[in-house]
């Protein structure tokens, strides 16, 4: 390459000297003049050329100077949009709020205390809206996020994630879905936003018998697993916990309450009458929260969570709540996910879906990890990382019926496990978790 440039540059350097070479071959001298004048008019011609495209460049780079402002100002109006919608401000909403009193007693809406009379009539005349289908009990799954975007973008990703794996789940086993991303009072956010939301649903839909609330951080992993729920014919709260940690050790993780159940009643409104007075954001969870932390063991110095509130409620007033609540923890209506999702693999190897407990379990709950804001306990890419693999995991079970799965639990895309055929329904009558499902419950039972 050197060569070959040192070539070009002797070459131009002899092109000077091509008219010397002209009169010595004797080219008559009229004919040298206006070869000479052609050359200043191609010199004259290549300069204007040369100006123009420079003036064109000058121009390009001009536009791609506005365009660069342009896009500047276009990125900061999305931050200013972004930054308003993560506010609590709105500047449309009427400034007539008043200001909340914290020494007034904080209710979810006005006293019922008919309801389960009022709820039994409203089906009667309604039986085109039956709260049991084919001998189960209609359920209905509520979820949710907070109305802003997420700090980190990734998290809306996952979110997106998340309520995919949620509304496979339902749709293969018959349950209702609600996602909400409203905060229907403004005194209950973060933790406690559940509350109300779930109060207003058994108002709203007499027809449903239970009211299953999950996090949405929490991914169903096990697609075949179905609650049993003719075990909890006379309970009224279904919770992920251990009697030994919640009455023996007083501690404040006895219980779960990123998945529970909650049955349509007078006796769930009740509870949720006793429960919501400790989250009014400010000066009462700030109270509420000293109080928890004084009584329940392990707990650290925070203002009050709904989680926390709800064992202290039960353990203060045990002989009022208690006979209705049961504790799961045969199989795993919250699942621990930094002891699950490692072993995923040997899952697979050893154990089939189907099972919900340690060795395939029903729900991978990621407590502790944020995706969507900005801190966590844990490290966000090893949180994210997890995450993949818990919806892999259990998005394997779903295309299976398809005939593909991932190609890793950390791999979005997918591969064909099988060819088609003609015979297709001989893979639906194998592969179907609906008939899975039903299959094993004829077994348990």
């Amino acid at each position: 390459m050197g060569q070959d440039n040192h070539h070009k540059r002797s070459t131009s350097a002899g092109l000077p000297t091509s008219n010397a070479r002209g009169r010595a071959t004797g080219i008559p001298r009229g004919r040298q003049i206006q070869k000479t004048f052609n050359n200043i008019k191609i010199t004259i011609l290549c300069g204007f050329v040369t100006i123009l495209v420079l003036r064109g460049t000058i121009g390009v780079n001009l536009g791609s100077s506005d365009s660069d402002a342009v896009n500047q100002n276009l990125i900061e109006e999305t931050n200013r949009i972004l930054a308003e919608i993560r506010s609590d401000a709105d500047p449309s909403d009427p400034d007539d709020q008043q200001p909340f009193n914290p020494n007034a007693t904080f209710t979810l809406g006005p006293k019922i205390n008919n309801w389960d009379e009022e709820r039994q009539n409203w089906l009667t005349q309604n039986p085109e809206y039956p709260n049991f289908i084919r001998g189960k009990p209609r359920i209905l799954l509520l979820t949710g996020s907070p109305p802003k975007p997420c700090d980190n973008p990734i998290g809306d990703h996952y979110l997106l994630k998340s309520i995919k794996n949620k509304i496979d789940y339902c749709r293969l086993h018959g349950i209702e879905i609600v996602y909400n991303l409203a905060h229907l009072d403004v005194e209950l956010a973060g933790y406690w936003a559940k509350l109300p939301m779930i109060r207003r649903l058994m108002l709203s839909h007499p027809e449903v018998e239970w009211i299953w609330w999950m996090d949405s951080d929490a991914f169903f992993t096990d697609m075949v697993f179905e609650l049993p729920m003719s075990k909890y014919d006379a309970y009224n709260l279904v919770l992920h916990g251990y009697p030994d940690l919640l009455f023996d050790q007083k501690s404040w993780i006895a219980v779960n309450t990123g998945s529970f159940l909650f049955r349509n009643c007078q006796w769930s409104l009740d509870l949720l009458d006793e429960w919501a007075p400790m989250g009014p954001k400010g000066p009462v969870r700030e109270e509420a929260g000293k109080i928890l932390t004084a009584n329940l063991k392990g707990r650290p110095a925070f203002e009050a969570d709904d989680q926390s509130a709800l064992i202290y409620l039960l353990l203060s007033k045990k002989e009022k709540w208690m006979d209705k609540v049961f504790l799961e923890n045969s199989f795993y209506l919250h699942g621990y996910w930094a002891g699950l999702v490692d072993r995923y693999e040997e899952m697979i190897e050893k154990y089939h879906p189907g099972l919900g407990d340690e060795r395939w379990p029903f729900v991978t709950h990621f407590v502790g990890c944020k995706p969507c804001g900005s801190y966590g306990d844990y490290p966000v890419e090893r949180c994210l990382s997890s995450m993949e693999r818990a919806y892999n995991f259990a998005d394997n079970q779903v295309l299976k019926l398809y005939g593909f799965r991932h190609r890793g639990l950390l791999s979005p895309k997918i591969k064909r496990i099988r060819n088609e055929t003609v015979t297709p329904l001989e893979f639906v009558d194998q592969f179907d978790i609906r008939r899975h499902s039903t299959e094993s419950k004829g077994l348990k039972s």
